[in-house]
């Protein structure tokens, strides 16, 4: 079964790309075949991934990226939508990325009116249900079982399109004011989303590119890039990581349940919904996006130092991958236990 999982705030700067690839990557590791989606028109998921071959891919490749995938709906091509042929990670074979593309915001406009012609246009009523199709035809291609996708921070009609199109979604957050103020902003925004869709399903049920018709449940969400003081979070920064925490217990789930959009799990309790909360990489952050490889995989040929601060480095390698692998573990124990559940209650 496929699961398509959702890395979204509309704030900038929660670290949503660096939790895609190393997660990612990680599940990989785990003997999963993941897919990742590069859905941010700032591509840096698909900078990480190219490298110094960036610019020249897009050169070389004009038509394989996201939006060239997609607009055969969009420009209302007599053709179907096809499978994207996808990037394979380096030294994986079971890790691959959709490119992004710096222009499929130009598809904005006519996503969001077709939201609200679901009874006429018959090409418009294909439009909210194309990104759907396009990750799933190519998640079939790979024999992906695990799709990631990193949005851009923006309360878009794309970005509606993908969340309602996802199985599961994360929240990455970073500590800091902004962030508190995104949760509370969303805790109103995304059940509005999903009573749309409620609203939406059936109507657009015999378009070419159907909505999909299950509610995103949320997996949990992430606290990113905070400086550490003896292994702890500077004081400043657990301050407002604790806010952040108040928020999520006391507005963003109850919201969330009342829209059905948690998952049916008394394992995970209110007080568990945060899966991740991990420090900023430090100097491993630049060695990461220079080799193109999770922290947790730099070798120490790549860290490039030697004695105390190679060591210190290596203590750090390990206990980002101790978080990632405790991070990709999580999210497979709920969804089994989601899709289990749901199995046992059809």
């Amino acid at each position: 079964m496929l699961h398509k999982i959702a890395f979204f705030n509309h704030k900038g700067g929660v670290s949503k790309t660096t939790t895609v690839f190393h997660l990612g990557w990680m599940l990989a590791n785990l003997g999963k075949k993941v897919l990742l989606i590069d859905a941010d028109s700032q591509c840096n998921l698909t900078k990480i991934v190219l490298k110094e071959n960036y610019e020249s891919f897009y050169e070389t490749h004009p038509q394989q990226n996201i939006k060239s995938a997609l607009s055969v709906a969009f420009e209302a091509k007599t053709t179907v939508i096809e499978a994207l042929e996808c990037v394979s990670i380096p030294e994986r074979d079971n890790l691959f990325l959709m490119p992004g593309s710096f222009d499929i915001s130009e598809y904005e406009v006519q996503l969001g009116v077709s939201f609200q012609m679901s009874n006429s246009f018959t090409t418009m009523k294909n439009l909210p249900g194309a990104l759907n199709y396009l990750i799933e035809k190519t998640a079939e291609r790979y024999d992906a079982k695990y799709v990631l996708i990193d949005m851009n921070p923006s309360l878009s009609a794309i970005n509606q399109a993908l969340l309602l199109s996802s199985d599961y979604f994360i929240v990455p957050t970073s500590p800091d004011y902004f962030s508190k103020m995104a949760l509370e902003s969303l805790s109103r925004i995304l059940p509005q989303w999903e009573r749309w869709a409620k609203l939406s399903r059936d109507m657009f049920i015999d378009s070419s590119y159907p909505l999909a018709l299950n509610t995103p449940k949320f997996l949990g969400y992430t606290v990113n890039n905070y400086t550490l003081r003896n292994g702890e979070p500077a004081k400043a920064f657990d301050n407002i990581i604790s806010e952040i925490d108040q928020v999520v217990v006391n507005k963003f789930i109850p919201q969330l349940r009342r829209a059905d959009m948690l998952l049916n799990n008394d394992t995970y309790t209110d007080n568990t919904y945060k899966r991740l909360q991990i420090s900023n990489f430090q100097t491993l952050g630049i060695k990461y996006q220079d080799e193109s490889t999770p922290v947790f995989e730099l070798t120490d040929a790549q860290l490039g130092h030697t004695g105390t601060v190679l060591e210190n480095q290596q203590k750090q390698r390990k206990a980002f991958r101790d978080k990632y692998e405790a991070f990709a573990n999580d999210v497979i124990s709920m969804i089994e236990y989601a899709e289990s559940h749901a199995e046992v209650h059809a």
